[in-house]
């Protein structure tokens, strides 16, 4: 049974609520670290990364299926593939192909963007602290970067980003749900700033986390529900739901002159015929991606069950991982897990004392938990 937050602050049996909670049962544990096979399919094995934001379960079996026959096609031009996969896209949100843009990656993606759009004399927007990939291509193009910082509730501070918007401000970046908080800012919100941004900058808007987020009021997909804004690039990842962490492919929807920009001067997309086979395969497989989602959203809430167990406080997570603070550094917290080889990122100033979890399988949280309760001083608190 699962103990909401609210149940577990309001009981008056909170004692027994903590001690059920916390409770690792010891066969359990004997059997996972035996690498046993526990109810979700997936053995204990080392090292344990809890800092990819992966699908811990994996693609599918029909792209698994469809991967092992793509092999054979191994001598053949992605290109065919390529524009098949644009067009199940674009199909698939009620675009042209002339509107998709498909990458090796999305992160590959925000790299084209500032090709196009940034460079010397330009400025990039993002948040702070969030997915760093924006800023690090902005920087190694010569291009400054306005970092601003997250509002207390975590969300983008859209007016300090458009005070620092001006005629030299080329791109502005925001994730949502927001990596590594998993936080969200409100699309009416979003829909107020593009209003009153200046028309010279280009906004991506990255939803690699968009199919975990809870059915929320103030949150729409830009993909999903579009304005009527060319300068808007939205970025979807095939990384994350789909468990295609290990294919790197992904792609962004905007309008077709936007899209016409973003690859006139690129080579090749560097996608390869078993990645763009199984993209279309995952695409197809929507009863997976629903599956993945509901898996997630309770995988999810029992972390937060076993957080606050431990009287932990969270970030409100509407992605697949999860920020929960520390008594101490971050820093320490990452150096303990590594010497029971747990994988996780590395510390996001200014939060030194949260750390970020990626939300692995059953039996990987089970043991991410022992060793929490291993911590000096962290155990109870």
């Amino acid at each position: 049974m699962r103990i909401s937050r609210r149940d577990l602050l309001r009981h008056s049996a909170v004692g027994a609520a903590v001690t059920a909670a916390i409770a690792l049962p010891a066969e359990h544990s004997r059997l996972a670290a035996a690498g046993a096979r526990l109810g979700d399919g997936a053995p204990l094995r080392f090292p344990i990364r809890l800092n990819r934001n992966c699908n811990a379960y994996g693609p599918s079996e029909r792209v698994v299926a469809t991967m092992a026959d793509a092999a054979r096609a191994a001598n053949e031009d992605p290109d065919d593939e390529l524009a098949l996969l644009r067009g199940r896209i674009a199909g698939a949100h009620g675009v042209t192909s002339r509107h998709v843009v498909v990458e090796s990656g999305s992160g590959a993606i925000l790299r084209l963007a500032v090709d196009a759009f940034a460079g010397p004399g330009r400025t990039v927007i993002t948040a702070s602290p969030t997915f760093g990939l924006m800023g690090e291509h902005a920087r190694r193009a010569g291009c400054p970067v306005v970092a601003i910082p997250l509002r207390p509730d975590g969300s983008h501070d859209l007016e300090a980003m458009l005070a620092r918007a001006g005629a030299a401000t080329s791109l502005v970046y925001i994730c949502n749900p927001n990596n590594p908080t998993g936080t969200l800012t409100r699309r009416p919100d979003l829909e107020a700033f593009l209003r009153a941004l200046p028309s010279s900058a280009h906004v991506v808007i990255d939803e690699a986390y968009h199919h975990y987020v809870d059915d929320a009021s103030d949150y729409r997909s830009f993909i999903d529900n579009p304005v009527d804004d060319a300068r808007v690039i939205v970025t979807r990842t095939f990384s994350k739901v789909h468990g295609l962490f290990g294919m790197r492919i992904g792609f962004a929807i905007t309008s077709p002159e936007t899209a016409a920009r973003l690859i006139a001067d690129r080579p090749a997309a560097g996608v390869n015929v078993i990645a763009a086979r199984a993209a279309v395969a995952a695409l197809d497989d929507t009863g997976y991606v629903q599956a993945s989602r509901t898996r997630n959203a309770d995988d999810r809430q029992e972390f937060l069950n076993q957080a606050n167990a431990r009287m932990l406080r969270c970030l409100d997570s509407q992605a697949n991982f999860v920020m929960v603070q520390a008594s101490g550094l971050a820093e320490a917290v990452v150096a303990h897990f590594a010497a029971s080889q747990i994988s996780l990122p590395r510390p996001f100033p200014p939060l030194e004392q949260y750390v970020r979890v990626s939300i692995g399988t059953s039996v990987e949280m089970h043991e991410f938990w022992r060793v929490w309760d291993l911590m000096p001083g962290m155990m109870h608190h």
